[in-house]
């Protein structure tokens, strides 16, 4: 037989969390946003808690874990880009400065006819 001695037993607390230390973040887990006790019944928009709700919430948290992968797509799609500009820029120099070895050897081509022929 146990005597209580007039202390009670430690009763478990419902742990309720703040918006910065959610209890959960899981949105369906999550209560129902209320309306403050200062503003009069009726003042504000009622409580919603439709599951809709807490898809559009979940939704946009996927979302949200996506917009880093898109961002990186779209700076992988603008590196390419970039390369493709740098290869053909550098084909274009390299062809501009073949044109001009081509047409240096064809002076020479021409002087040393001409050369031949006058002697």
């Amino acid at each position: 037989m146990t005597a209580t001695c007039g202390v009670t037993a430690p009763t478990r607390r419902l742990r309720i969390g703040t918006i910065d230390h959610p209890h959960t973040h899981d949105p369906r887990n999550q209560a129902p946003m209320s309306t403050p006790t200062k503003e009069p019944v009726g003042s504000a928009t009622p409580d919603v808690t439709i599951t809709g709700a807490n898809d559009s919430r979940q939704n946009r948290t996927r979302e949200m874990q996506l917009i880093p992968e898109a961002l990186a797509r779209a700076h992988m799609h603008e590196r390419l880009r970039e390369a493709q500009d740098d290869r053909r820029s550098a084909r274009l120099v390299t062809a501009r400065r073949m044109q001009r070895r081509a047409e240096r050897a064809s002076l020479r081509a021409r002087r040393a006819l001409a050369m031949a022929v006058m002697h």
